[in-house]
């Protein structure tokens, strides 16, 4: 485990929670006038949650990818796996981003469906790989892959309903 002041791990803390926040912001934007519109314009399974849950839900998941990010973070130097933890989990948050752009920009539901499944994979490679470093920040990755398979299926039926 790598050594840093305290001040040092405040901040790299605080880091390590902005980067998938900020990315849960910048999806939001798509997302928000797309809810008000189109997405109340398309049919929607049964099961599909009222609007407000998604912020709440999305919000501490990204908070719990901070956490994950952070204990990496803090191992980074007992493991030679490091730079590919640090690729696949920038890669895993853009495919999380891209998805609220095709699904609410461009309101392309199959390839939305197509790139959250891929998305899910990332997910679960992101959390081994994690696994090498720590435990509980790959475990930190379950309520995540539970989520996104549920909004798999989630999109998956509102494109065979579309």
């Amino acid at each position: 485990m790598t050594k840093q002041s305290p001040l040092a791990n405040i901040i790299t803390f605080l880091i390590c929670l902005a980067i998938p926040l900020l990315i849960g912001f910048i999806g939001s934007q798509f997302t928000m006038e797309s809810v008000k519109t189109w997405y109340t314009t398309i049919n929607k399974p049964s099961f599909n949650p009222p609007n407000w849950v998604f912020a709440p839900v999305w919000t501490t998941l990204y908070i719990l990818m901070g956490v994950a990010s952070f204990r990496v973070w803090q191992k980074r130097k007992s493991a030679e796996w490091f730079h590919w933890a640090v690729i696949i989990y920038l890669v895993q948050l853009a495919f999380n981003l891209m998805w609220s752009f095709i699904f609410f920009e461009l309101h392309q539901i199959g390839f939305a469906l197509i790139e959250i499944i891929l998305l899910l994979m990332l997910i679960v490679i992101n959390a081994f790989i994690f696994y090498r470093f720590d435990r509980l920040a790959a475990w930190l990755f379950l309520p995540y892959f539970v989520w996104v398979s549920f909004a798999t299926y989630l999109t998956y039926s509102i494109f065979t309903l579309n």
